[in-house]
């Protein structure tokens, strides 16, 4: 079998793994933590693995397909690259990486406001491919200036981030001095110092900054002043008088990020959202609640053929994504999983990743003698 990735690193742990030896301490810590006493994170990915799948071996069978269609657009796999904040920061240059291996690929690759990419620079590299997320500014002239440079750039795809209505509490985080925006103290440094590759990559792509606001940041900010700025700058709480311009305004999708009830579903489809992820920010924000494969079941089930139902968190191999996708979800989405490949082996990791990861899911169809991805809920263990 010839296996288009490299054999060192056939999954996501052993990428995680490399990774954590290759990053500085509070990088790798930033990446792979939650909240709290990070519960929810090892629920999310424990709770998927419950799931069981059926094959069905004399079935009249031809061959699986992983292509998948979402928004009337045809993506080669069912899976594609979740926002993810101070990316550059985790490991130089990161969201080019991905966004080239979305592109290649051809998988929606989403670019965080808060990440080291510019919504311009993510669209370029992508072909005008790429979604945006917003997180929801304080002032409506900066949300609508942000929302028409995003038309500009073609983005077809926007994202609204419900579940940060107030930033997680994250231990490692405040020991590390990466609250937001991140502060190198002495012991960061000495960090940096004993990870050279990483070092090396940094000098070589300069220190990360919040490319899409760097527009509306005066020069010269001290890094107190910075943090400042974006806690003022930033208000997460969503409500429909919030979401109601935004709609408005934006003619392409608008989905929103973050639903992990009934209620917020039903709210969703009020307001004229095309699709939800459901996620619970990958643990990152609420360590006591549910992990996301509980209520994506419920609300794929109750409102599935009203709205595009997707999900992220916890994600971390193919099977994986045949569990989700049987349970109901049109789509989902990786974080973590991508980051631990690009932090593992830099600018390939991407492509590694996803080639990976697409393999692994299509041996899970073949094993259970599943054609297409969309009938997956019929191999389900209920």
């Amino acid at each position: 079998m010839a296996f288009p990735f490299n054999t060192e690193y056939p999954s996501i742990e052993s990428l995680r793994e490399r990774a954590k030896k290759r990053m500085p301490q509070f990088a790798f810590e930033y990446l792979d933590g939650g909240c709290n006493e990070n519960i929810n994170i090892r629920r999310n990915t424990d709770e998927i693995r419950e799931i069981q799948l059926k094959p069905r071996y004399l079935k009249n069978y031809n061959n699986s397909k992983l292509e998948t269609k979402l928004f009337g657009i045809k993506y080669d796999a069912p899976f594609g690259v979740s926002p993810i904040g101070l990316q550059g920061l985790m490991w130089p240059n990161a969201p080019e990486i991905l966004a080239k291996a979305s592109l290649k690929h051809n998988i929606p690759f989403i670019l965080s406001t808060v990440t080291t990419t510019s919504i311009e620079r993510a669209s370029e590299l992508t072909e005008g491919r790429a979604w945006f997320q917003l997180y929801h500014p304080t002032e409506e002239w900066l949300r609508e200036d942000i929302l028409k440079r995003a038309e500009a750039a073609e983005i077809p795809v926007l994202v609204i981030l419900c579940d940060v209505p107030t930033f997680g509490y994250r231990p490692k985080e405040i020991r590390n001095g990466l609250a937001m925006p991140p502060q190198m103290n002495l012991r960061n440094v000495l960090q940096v110092l004993g990870k050279p590759t990483w070092a090396t990559q940094t000098l070589k792509h300069g220190f990360p900054n919040f490319a899409t606001m760097k527009p509306y940041m005066k020069d010269g900010m001290s890094i107190k002043q910075l943090g400042k700025w974006m806690n003022a700058t930033f208000s997460g709480r969503l409500n429909a008088k919030k979401i109601k311009p935004i709609r408005d305004m934006w003619k392409g999708k608008l989905v929103l990020k973050g639903v992990v009830s009934d209620e917020d579903a039903e709210e969703a489809i009020r307001l004229g959202f095309d699709g939800i992820i459901v996620s619970n920010h990958g643990g990152r924000q609420l360590d006591a609640g549910e992990s996301t494969i509980k209520p994506l079941s419920q609300i794929a089930k109750k409102y599935g053929d009203q709205i595009k139902v997707m999900m992220d968190s916890g994600i971390r191999s193919g099977p994986d994504i045949a569990r989700v996708m049987s349970s109901g979800a049109d789509f989902s989405f990786l974080g973590r999983s991508f980051m631990y490949g690009v932090g593992a082996l830099g600018d390939e990791g991407g492509d590694h990743t996803i080639s990976m990861l697409k393999m692994q899911l299509q041996q899970v169809l073949e094993q259970l003698c599943c054609e297409n991805v969309k009938d997956l809920p019929k191999y389900l263990v209920k």
